[in-house]
């Protein structure tokens, strides 16, 4: 709020006229600091309760700081071509409102960087004011992955988790990207996102037919707002599922059955000459059953 500046005049000893003089405009803002979360929208409230007249009227929004140019109301509309670039396309005027005395400012897709104070400056013919609004906290990007270590088997497929607060909309995150952390590259090969989990902030991905050189530590890296955040999934323990056990057990008993075979045939043309040696199998503690081929 502007201040006031008393005059005080002595006619003579029975006599004092008081003139008051109000340097500035009173312009009202938000008494205590805003706090908003990442990507989201804040108003900053900037407002005076007189009507003031059109022609002549410029409102401008700095930060106090560094006097960056935030947006500039001049001439009866806005002029958003005298913005700062980080600006551009992100705060505007209600427009409507500015001749009924609001010239607050609406700021999209909040950025942990647009914490600090902005100053509203009201200028008119007759008169000028100011006021200052406080962005005190933004809230950070967090990303949450799986606590524990996810087990495998070769040839199956298997879900690496990734989820991003549901306060920051999907069209505000800049980029999502998964790396196995050993090698350092991004994970391309047999993977996708779950596309109809990503407006819930799901960026978890499928991995298709898990290898055993798949084991590792997998990255789910979000930029949103200027920030980075990430989060890590560990896939470990990758061993054979049950039907490539039961295959492997198919094979090796088929191995040995052709074994078998082969020796029995090679046996018999050797004019039932005895290949195989005697198997004994105790009975009991004296007497034995004694079986050769």
């Amino acid at each position: 709020m502007s201040k006031c500046k008393c005059f005080f005049f002595f006619i003579n000893d029975d006599c004092l006229i008081m003139f008051i003089h109000f340097l500035g405009l009173i312009v009202h803002s938000p008494s205590g600091p805003l706090a908003a979360p990442l990507g989201s929208s804040v108003v900053l409230l900037c407002y005076v309760d007189e009507l003031l007249p059109m022609e002549g009227l410029e409102v401008e929004w700095r930060r106090t700081d560094s006097e960056t140019l935030v947006h500039l109301f001049l001439d009866g509309k806005s002029r958003p071509e005298a913005q700062q670039q980080d600006y551009y396309d992100r705060a505007y005027f209600f427009t409507d409102q500015i001749q009924h005395g609001n010239f607050s400012l609406c700021l999209d897709n909040l950025r942990a960087e647009d914490e600090g104070r902005y100053t509203c400056r009201v200028y008119s013919q007759q008169d000028s004011g100011e006021t200052v609004v406080q962005i005190k906290h933004v809230e950070r990007l967090l990303v949450s992955g799986s606590i524990k270590s996810i087990s495998a088997s070769v040839g199956e497929d298997v879900s690496l988790s990734c989820s991003v607060d549901s306060h920051i909309k999907p069209e505000h995150i800049e980029e999502v990207s998964w790396k196995k952390t050993d090698e350092d590259v991004l994970v391309l090969d047999r993977v996708e996102f779950f596309t109809a989990e990503i407006p819930k902030g799901n960026f978890s991905l499928r991995l298709k037919s898990v290898r055993t050189e798949d084991k590792g530590v997998y990255m789910c890296q979000v930029f949103a707002g200027g920030l980075s955040a990430n989060a890590t999934v560990v896939l470990e323990r990758l061993g054979f599922s049950v039907l490539h056990v039961m295959v492997l057990i198919l094979c090796i008993s088929a191995s040995g059955s052709a074994l078998l075979l082969c020796c029995l045939i090679y046996c018999r043309s050797q004019n039932n000459v005895q290949c195989f040696p005697h198997f004994i199998f105790p009975l009991n503690n004296k007497s034995y059953f004694v079986f050769s081929l």
